[in-house]
C-alpha cells in the first residue's frame, strides 16, 4: 500500500487527544501513519489553523484537518467496518454525550493536575519538549521548557483550572475513577464488548492522568484495575465485539456517568451559556460544593447547542425511552431549551 493510500495523523503523545485518535484508527483498523509532531515537521504543517494537533491528512489530499471529534465522525463516513458509534439511537446519543464530558471537562481535571502541581509541571515541560525537540542542547531544552510552562501555566484560569477550582476538580475526579473502576476491566466498553467513540475519549484523557505523577498515583491506588484498561486501549485492534443496547435501562457504569454529566458538566455548559449570551465577563457557577469560575468560552456554547440539537432529534420512542433516566440523574433539564444551571 503507497503512502498516498494511508492517512498521515500527526500528533504528540503527551496531547490527550492525539491518543484518542490514534488509538481510535487503531482499533477500526484503518491504515495510516503516526508521525510524532517534531519540529523537524513544523514547515510542513505551518500553514494548518488552528494550530492543534492532532492533525490528520486523508489520502489523496493535501490538506491536513484538525479537531479530533469532527474527525471522528468523518472517519465514520468514510469507513463502515468497525464504527465506534452504537447502532441504537439512544445509545449513540449518550454516547455523544459522554464524549462531550470527556473532551470538555475531563480535560480540565487533566489541566489542573499537569500544570498546577510542580511535579507534573517539571515532568510535562521536559515530556514536551524533549518530544518535539529531540537532541536539543542543554541551553536550548532549559529555554522551551521555561517557555511551555509559563504559557501553559499562563492558560489555566481560562481553562478553570484555578486554585479556586481545584477541589471540586480533584473531586470530580476522584468521582469518575470510582464510577469507572470494577465496570471499565478486560474487554468491558461502556456499550457492550466493543469500544466506542465515547470510551476513547476517556481513554484520550485518561492516560494522560495514568502517565503524570500525582494523577498516576491516584489513579492506580484508587482505581487499578481501570490502569490495565487504559493500557489495553491503546491498541485494540485485536477486538471483536458486539453492541449491547442499553434499551433505556443503563448499566451501572452509564448511570454513574450521567450522574457526573448532571452535577458537574452540564451546569458548567449552561452557565457558560448564559454568560456568553449576557456578555458577562465570567461563568459562575454552583459545583461539589464549591462554585466554579472561568472566563466563558465559544466553543462549548457550541458543544451545548449540539447536544440539545441531538436529544431533540432523537427519535419519539428514543427519547422517551432515555427521559426517565436522563431526568433522575438531572441531565435532562439542561439538555432541553432554557434549561438552567
Amino acid at each position: 500500500m503507497s503512502t498516498q493510500d494511508r492517512y498521515r495523523l500527526i500528533g504528540s503523545t503527551p496531547s490527550p487527544y492525539s491518543n484518542k485518535l490514534r488509538a481510535l484508527m487503531r482499533y477500526r483498523r484503518i491504515p495510516h501513519d503516526w508521525v510524532p509532531r517534531t519540529a523537524a515537521i513544523e514547515s510542513e504543517i505551518a500553514h494548518v489553523k488552528p494550530q492543534l494537533v492532532p492533525m490528520l491528512r486523508f489520502p489523496d489530499s493535501a490538506e491536513y484537518r484538525v479537531d479530533s471529534t469532527p474527525l471522528a465522525y468523518a472517519l465514520e463516513a468514510r469507513h463502515s467496518a468497525r464504527s465506534v458509534i452504537p447502532d441504537d439511537p439512544g445509545d449513540a446519543f449518550l454516547c455523544q454525550l459522554i464524549e462531550d464530558f470527556a473532551d470538555e471537562w475531563l480535560t480540565k481535571i487533566m489541566f489542573h493536575y499537569r500544570w498546577f502541581y510542580a511535579a507534573d509541571a517539571d515532568f510535562a515541560q521536559a515530556w514536551i519538549v524533549d518530544e518535539h525537540q529531540p537532541g536539543a542542547s542543554d541551553a536550548r531544552r532549559a529555554q522551551a521548557m521555561e517557555y511551555i510552562r509559563q504559557r501553559q501555566v499562563g492558560r489555566m484560569p481560562m481553562v478553570g483550572c484555578t486554585e479556586n477550582n481545584a477541589p471540586l476538580l480533584e473531586a470530580s475526579f476522584a468521582a469518575l475513577l470510582d464510577v469507572l473502576e470494577g465496570p471499565l476491566h478486560g474487554a468491558a466498553y461502556l456499550f457492550g464488548s466493543r469500544p466506542s467513540l465515547a470510551d476513547f475519549a476517556l481513554y484520550g484523557q485518561l492516560k494522560m492522568l495514568a502517565t503524570d505523577p500525582t494523577p498516576q498515583a491516584i489513579l492506580r491506588a484508587r482505581a487499578p484495575r481501570l490502569d490495565v484498561w487504559l493500557r489495553a486501549m491503546e491498541d485494540a485492534s485485536g477486538v471483536d465485539g458486539q453492541w449491547a443496547p442499553s434499551a433505556g435501562e443503563p448499566r451501572p457504569v452509564l448511570q454513574g456517568l450521567l450522574e457526573l454529566v448532571g452535577a458537574d458538566y452540564l451546569p458548567f455548559l449552561v452557565a457558560n451559556d448564559a454568560a456568553m449570551a449576557q456578555g458577562s465577563a465570567s461563568v459562575s457557577v454552583p459545583i461539589r460544593g464549591g462554585r466554579f469560575e472561568q472566563a466563558p468560552f465559544g466553543y462549548q456554547v457550541k458543544c451545548l447547542r449540539s447536544l440539545r440539537a441531538a436529544f431533540t432529534e432523537l427519535p419519539a420512542p428514543d427519547r422517551a425511552q432515555w427521559t426517565p433516566v436522563l431526568q433522575a440523574t438531572g441531565c435532562l433539564p439542561l439538555l432541553t431549551e432554557g434549561g438552567a444551571a
